[in-house]
């Protein structure tokens, strides 16, 4: 379980302080899927690297578990158990998939094991498993291998970061079948920053951050209606999943 206790963080600009993220208290139970959405600008991914760890809080307190990880670097937050999925996938120029996901993993995984992550994802993995990790790839591809990787590592915590940035419509139905995938099938917890309403239908809780504070949070079912504007629109919305 990760708690955020009153947590807030302010930025220098221009000689001013500017507050991002102000008294945000949010809990993430295990085994939840969470959607945190709100309007641009509104502090949603510096929240998520606030709990990964790339960006440090100025104030309040950050709980894994039940253990103090406010003063934690991003590396000993990982090895915690926390997982963090960029909106640009990282590239890397002479490494084959296979490599990247044994690194994910840990240890030396076989090739079927590879290639069972790579499945989960939706991609042919003897298409794959061979290929270096570089522009070759497409942005929906790069976004699937490296969601392959976060499975591969299996955290208590995975955090994406708008996964549907910068890939076309096409890459994006994937995309929603492979969330559809992860939130059925991870045992940890998952946290996605998303505007999607196909995202939002699937979250077990939601999260409104607005202004840099939490303005909703609840199940989905509570929290998306007046996100979508009627009742209707959300069990329409959860029927197109079906």
């Amino acid at each position: 379980m990760l708690e955020l206790q009153h947590v807030s963080y302010t930025v220098e600009e221009d000689g001013d302080n500017k507050d991002i993220l102000k008294d945000v208290s949010l809990t993430i139970e295990d085994g939840t899927f969470l959607v945190v959405t709100g309007p641009n600008g509104g502090g949603k991914s510096s929240l998520a690297k606030i709990i990964m760890g790339v960006n440090r809080v100025t104030g309040g307190k950050i709980f894994l578990d039940g253990e103090d990880i406010t003063d934690l670097s991003i590396t000993e937050r990982a090895q915690k158990g926390i997982s963090f999925a960029f909106q640009t996938p990282v590239v890397f120029k002479g490494i084959r998939v296979l490599d990247l996901l044994r690194m994910a993993r840990g240890k030396q995984i076989s090739i079927m094991q590879a290639c069972d992550y790579l499945s989960q994802v939706g991609l042919c993995a003897k298409d794959y498993i061979e290929r270096e990790v570089n522009g070759s790839l497409s942005g929906g591809e790069l976004k699937r291998i490296e969601i392959a990787t976060v499975l591969a590592r299996g955290t208590k915590l995975s955090l994406f970061d708008e996964p549907e940035a910068g890939i076309d419509i096409w890459s994006f139905q994937n995309l929603i079948k492979v969330f559809e995938t992860v939130r059925n099938t991870v045992q940890g917890s998952v946290m996605v920053i998303s505007h999607q309403e196909r995202i939002l239908s699937i979250a077990d809780k939601i999260a409104v951050i607005e202004d840099g504070r939490v303005k909703q949070f609840g199940s989905r079912d509570e929290v998306l209606p007046g996100l979508l504007g009627t009742a209707s629109a959300v069990n329409a919305a959860c029927s197109r999943l079906e």
